[in-house]
């Protein structure tokens, strides 16, 4: 296929993402069964939710159309959350749900001599790539993978083949690409194109993927002044270019570098958003190089209600906590976690490991002071903490709170990355 690379970073249109969805669908002129894999809520700044709707527009009169939200570990996506992202466009009849833990077949093996050379020796596994059997059995003349580029805890840059190999991916290769990032050490990851988590999911494309008719739409997002998704690259392709352009422009876009390090870094988790530590601790991978060694990150979380967006998961956080990389290994070697591997390589990520202090700030009727003391937080009631620390008043970046104290803010941690230079 022809390429699509088009990078605007004053913004670009609706019109001139129409035409290059046109432009991308007129080299398919004769499909008639698609899918989409848009990611889910969480990813709801990714601009993936418009590019969807727009796709369904365009094909549904003439192909059936179906989307499988990338939902990987987390809970389907509820009416609510399909209203805002796809405002009503494709019908509930459309959406099929991914469950990961039952609808994958085993399409490969990346053998344990590549995952070794992978993590100097680190780790040592052969890793079985499963996908979503309708991947390979649905039918589709076209796939159209949707997602967006912005610095990630376990890839480095998400998505591009992160959508297929963990958004609608097995349990082997979810657990064991996040314990491989976890144990490779997730500092040198975050924002690193080739990080080793990638050159997995690289490996894996190359040898599994390159027989289905897949394309990537990728994008690259910031806020605007009022606080709207604002789509700055537009990356369209079969091959690894457009993630690589993407990550370009995602480098430029979605890291800061803050200069010196913050004895306090504040950051706000939407409660629309974030409703689980499991995806909340966005709020502390994205933003962890930025606190200043016997720091403080605080993580004001009103809509955080879970541990773990399933129960399985849920109930290994509440068991063991976020107390550490070192506590975490030592029972990963005893055989604790088994065939759960990506709960002991999410305790890993979300632990400060004692560099710094992380305070929770729920609703106490959501998650109370006892379950965040339980696995290794500080707690603080949301309501008292906004009292200091007010989301809507603060500005991103530096502020100096009417006592003196000096605060780093990040508003929205899933768009970016904070780092001291």
């Amino acid at each position: 296929m022809k390429e699509i690379y088009v990078t605007q970073e004053n913004g670009i249109s609706p019109a001139e993402t129409t035409h290059s969805i046109e432009q991308l669908l007129a080299q398919y002129p004769d499909v008639r069964k698609v899918l989409i894999i848009p990611p889910d809520f969480t990813r709801c700044y990714s601009y993936a939710g418009e590019i969807t709707q727009i796709l369904y527009k365009k094909l549904s009169p003439q192909a059936q159309v179906q989307v499988m939200p990338a939902l990987g570990t987390h809970m389907e996506m509820d009416a609510q959350e399909k209203e805002k992202m796809f405002h009503g466009v494709i019908p509930d009849s459309a959406f099929l749900v991914h469950h990961w833990q039952t609808d994958t077949i085993s399409i490969g093996t990346v053998p344990k001599s590549v995952v070794e050379e992978i993590s100097g020796g680190l780790y040592s596994t052969d890793i079985e790539v499963e996908v979503n059997e309708k991947l390979i059995h649905g039918g589709y003349d076209l796939i159209l993978s949707v997602g967006q580029v912005v610095p990630h805890e376990v890839v480095g840059m998400a998505n591009y083949s992160k959508n297929i190999f963990v958004g609608i991916g097995g349990r082997q290769m979810i657990n064991k690409s996040h314990m491989l990032s976890a144990i490779c050490g997730m500092e040198q990851a975050l924002g690193v194109a080739d990080s080793p988590a990638r050159k997995v999911f690289d490996y894996a494309q190359e040898h599994f993927l390159t027989e289905l008719p897949l394309v990537y739409i990728q994008t690259v997002t910031t806020l605007d002044p009022q606080e709207h998704v604002s789509l700055k690259g537009l990356y369209i392709g079969s091959s690894r270019k457009p993630f690589e352009h993407a990550c370009a422009l995602a480098d430029k876009l979605n890291i800061t570098h803050i200069g010196r390090p913050a004895k306090k870094v504040v950051t706000y988790l939407d409660p629309y958003e974030l409703k689980t530590t499991w995806v909340g601790n966005k709020g502390i991978y994205r933003t962890r190089m930025a606190v200043a060694d016997g720091g403080e990150l605080i993580v004001l979380a009103p809509g955080v209600k879970a541990f773990g967006e399933n129960k399985e998961m849920d109930e290994m956080i509440r068991t063991y906590g976020y107390k550490g990389r070192d506590y975490i290994l030592d029972l990963f070697n005893k055989g604790i976690f088994q065939d759960r591997i990506m709960a002991a390589a999410h305790l890993i990520q979300g632990s400060a490991d004692g560099r710094f202090h992380v305070t929770y700030c729920t609703r106490s009727d959501n998650l109370s002071k006892e379950e965040i003391h339980n696995v290794g937080y500080d707690w603080m009631e949301y309501e008292q903490a906004i009292k200091t620390y007010d989301p809507h008043t603060l500005k991103e970046g530096w502020n100096t709170l009417k006592d003196g104290e000096e605060i780093y803010f990040v508003k929205t941690p899933a768009l970016g990355l904070w780092k001291v230079d």
